[in-house]
Parts: C-alpha cells; structure tokens; sequence
C-alpha cells in the first residue's frame, strides 16, 4: 500500500491523542511523546491498515509511518493484587470515555480530536489550572504503582495531592496493596523521580501516605533522627536528605549521583538514641544498608557501586583538607579513582550536594573538589609500568615482584599527592 493510500484509510479510523502528551501540551510542556487510542476497531483491522502489534498485555500498535503509539480503546478488570493483576476487554464498542476513566489521574485522562477539541469528562483542565493531582474513581486502588506514579508528579509538577486522592492511598498502604509492587517498577518509578527537578517531594508525599515506610524504610526511619546543630542546621536527618538531592537535581547531576546523595547517611537510621545527634561510625554502618536496598529494589551496578562507594567514604572527602598523604592515596585506591577516574568525578559530586544540602550551603565553596582533582591528576602522573619494569631487573623471585611493585607505585603517588598538598590553592 503506498502512503497515500494509507493515510486515506487511516483517516476513517476514530483515533484521539490521550494521555501526557496533551497534558503537557496544555501545560505549555515541550511534548516528548504522542500517544493515541483507536475507538471502534479491531486488531484485525489495524493489522489490515499496516499497524504493527507490540503490545503483550492490551493491543498496542505502531503506527506504519510515524512509529507512534496506537492502542484500542479498552477497559479492565481487576482480577489479583499488583499492576498485572488486569483482566483488559477490547471491542469495537468500548467508548473513549470507558477508555479514559480507567486511567489514574484526570491531568491524564484528557483526550484531542483530529479536529484539535479538547475531550475533559474528568474535568482534567480544571486540576491542570488549579495544579492539583486527584484521581478519577475508586479503580485508582487496584494498581499500587500509582502511589509511586502520583508522588512523582508531584515532584514533576510541584502539584498539590487532592486530600481525598491521598487518603485513597493512605487506605492502599494500610490495606497491603503497595506490598505487591515488584521491585522492577520501584526501581523505575524511584528512578524517575529522582530525575524530577524537585525529586524530595516525591519522597515527602510517598511518607505522608505511610508507603515511604514501606517501600524505602531505610529512608524513612531518618526523619526525626538529630544531627550536631553545629554541621547541621536543618538538624533531622531526613530533611537533610532531601536537601542533598535537591541541590543535585539543581546541579543537573546524572542519576548515579542523585541515587547516592539518596543513600549516603542510611547508616544515621542505626546509630543507638542516647548517642544521638552524634553519629560516629555511621559511614561503615551504612554500607550494608545500602546493599541490601540496592538488592531489594534490583538498583542497577553503575547506581548501586556509586551508593557504596559515597556512602562509605564520604566522610574522608570532606576531610580531603586534613587527612595526610597516605589517606588521601588509600580514599583513592578504595574508590578505583585510578582506573575509574570519572566515576570518581561522579563520587565527588555526591560529596559536594551532601556538603551544600543544607540551609545557607548552597553558594558556598567545597574545597575538597580542588583539593582532591589535583591530588588524583598528580598521582596518575606516576608511570606504574616503568616502575615494574626497573623492579623486574631487581628482583628475581617472582613471588615478591607483585608486592615490591605495588608498595613502590604507592610511594611515587604519596610523594605526588604530598607536592600537590605543600602548593597554594588555584
């Protein structure tokens, strides 16, 4: 079939832009993404047409031309616990509204003609001008991935949670349904939202319908825990945080970086009461707890071995100014900064949002960025294979030359590292 014989027949199909492309549109949002539903067809006829089916769950087609999404219009059922557990019904008689209403939120069940009308049963526009999240109808409680879709258009849209929408939640935490979410989509959706411009408002509205306790529960268990007022003047622990991803976000920094400014205090949720607000140790104790949330959540290895590394060391590079050669050389070593010096750029940016997370912080200078670059650059400067190869011609049992080799590379970038520390900063 050539292109204009398909487009004449693709325009006697009843097809609609739905979803956040119109949301975004109205909200004046460059649109990344077009979605359409197909009213009155069959998958049959799409195919006929030149559809391409993609969709495993409901029938979901590419459009031949453009690649864009077009799925039937279709209604579901609720038939087990999860975002799975979906009985989905297609027939050429389900209407753009049955469509519509099965959605979550009325922002995303707004509908555009071919014509440009805009469809607004649910009274979407209204919520997009007043800047409110509220959802359609009680069917929002069958699919507890919603809970983390709603708390990450908050923190997309600054919107306000109508109160009714979040006692809805509240019910679905209380009630067991967010115990069903697969640690795929949390990780997607957590994922996400850290990539929002206000990524703490996702965390603070998923903590005031009770779900942070559940999902994230080292997270959660922050909030109220003192810090020394003196390094701390927003003082709990939790508010802390969710400063430090903020100023990352405002940094424009990557996801690894704004997972590990997430995570870097989880060890501050197990320092005993009576030693609080002090939290010595709480660098090593944190480790694990980031593993173990790395695991349950099925975190990626780049985001995970970042969590761990700035969890564990981000002590010493706030100290970078006090510690000695040697340390410096050691924090080096412990993050691979000399194989992996970019990630260690990344580490570093981790450091400095944990540093600036905090009220009156922001604008200030964070030495240890300097300090440290330069101190990495001088050491990378030392040729470790020339060293082997003069310590080859030395040593004829191979059974000390590994650890000779390794000991002297040491010295030479102690020795860089200790130049760097006796020159005037730039």
């Amino acid at each position: 079939m050539t292109k204009s014989g398909f487009l004449e027949i693709h325009l006697t199909l009843k097809t609609y832009l739905v979803g956040g492309s119109v949301r975004d549109e109205l909200l004046g949002l460059p649109v990344k993404d077009h979605d359409y539903v197909v009213v009155g067809s069959t998958p049959e006829e799409m195919v006929q047409l030149g559809y391409r089916p993609v969709g495993k769950d409901f029938p979901v087609f590419l459009h031949p031309v453009t690649r864009e999404q077009y799925a039937l219009a279709r209604t579901e059922r609720k038939i087990s616990r999860g975002y799975k557990g979906f009985e989905v019904f297609t027939t050429p008689q389900v209407t753009l509204q049955e469509d519509l209403v099965r959605r979550d939120l009325t922002i995303n069940a707004i509908a555009k003609d071919t014509d440009g009308n805009i469809i607004d049963p649910f009274n979407g526009v209204a919520d997009l001008e007043a800047g409110i999240l509220r959802h359609i109808s009680p069917a929002f409680a069958e699919d507890p991935v919603r809970i983390l879709r709603i708390a990450r258009f908050a923190a997309r849209f600054s919107f306000r949670i109508a109160p009714e929408t979040l006692a809805l939640m509240s019910d679905m935490v209380h009630n067991g349904e967010v115990e069903a979410l697969v640690p795929e989509r949390v990780w997607q959706e957590i994922s996400r939202g850290l990539m929002e411009s206000n990524p703490s408002r996702m965390f603070y509205m998923l903590r005031e319908c009770g779900a942070l306790s559940r999902i994230l529960p080292e997270i959660d268990v922050l909030f109220g825990v003192p810090q020394p007022a003196h390094a701390h003047p927003e003082i709990d622990t939790g508010v802390h945080t969710m400063m430090v991803i903020d100023f990352a976000a405002s940094r424009n920094y990557s996801l690894p970086v704004r997972f590990a400014a997430l995570l870097h205090d989880l060890g501050k949720g197990l320092t005993p009461p009576e030693e609080w607000p002090r939290h010595i140790g709480h660098e090593q104790r944190s480790v694990q707890l980031v593993q173990n949330l790395c695991e349950r959540i099925r975190a990626p290895g780049d985001e995970r071995n970042l969590a761990v590394l700035v969890a564990q060391h981000h002590g010493k590079a706030h100290r970078a100014e006090e510690l000695t050669a040697p340390t410096i050389a050691d924090l080096f070593h412990a993050t691979d900064a000399y194989r992996k010096p970019d990630r260690f750029q990344l580490f570093m940016q981790a450091c400095a949002s944990d540093f600036h997370g905090r009220p009156g912080y922001a604008e200030r200078a964070y030495p240890p960025i300097a300090m440290l670059n330069r101190a990495l650059t001088a050491a990378r400067s030392v040729d470790a294979g020339a060293i082997a190869a003069a310590l080859r011609n030395k040593i004829t049992d191979n059974t000390l030359l590994p650890n000779a080799i390794n000991a002297r590379v040491r010295e030479a970038r102690i020795a860089k590292i200790r130049q760097t520390q006796n020159q005037p900063a730039d």
